[in-house]
């Protein structure tokens, strides 16, 4: 299924934030445009001074973005979302240049599944900066820009 960048980055907001109410969906999209507009790091060379699509789909990046995992058939991906209007509103208003304050520039965020927010992203590359809902959001470090 051939999907354009605004409707990709609407499933991609429903289905990594859908539960998180509005200001979730706008931290994750917020994340996402950041890392399209990084000057630094893995994500300068992958965004490319913009390209959402680009950072959308790198590959290993965001779980919904997978048919399957583990060899298992993944249920919860993009393909399987079906955004509403008010998905459309957040892409639109990211896309437009809107971040929400306190995201910052934040670029990375996961779901801990716990209370508790580790104090480093997974690889160091991250340190805690906010938490929204369920979803732990980082800044970089000084160890991402040589990534």
């Amino acid at each position: 299924m051939a999907l354009d960048t605004r409707e990709l980055f609407a499933r991609l907001i429903e289905c990594e934030a859908g539960g998180e109410g509005e200001f979730g969906m706008a931290a994750v999209a917020t994340v996402i445009m950041n890392r399209a507009t990084a000057t630094e790091g893995e994500f300068s060379r992958v965004g490319n001074g913009g390209d959402v699509r680009a950072v959308i789909t790198q590959p290993g990046q965001f779980t919904c973005m997978r048919e399957s995992i583990g060899g298992s058939y993944n249920p919860q991906n993009v393909y399987n979302m079906t955004p509403t209007d008010i998905h459309y509103q957040i892409v639109d208003w990211a896309m437009a240049g809107g971040r929400l304050v306190g995201i910052d520039n934040s670029l990375f965020f996961f779901n801990p599944y716990s209370s508790r927010c580790p104090t480093y992203f997974p690889t160091r590359v991250g340190v805690i900066h906010n938490r929204i809902g369920d979803h732990c959001f980082y800044i970089p470090t000084s160890y991402y820009a040589d990534t």
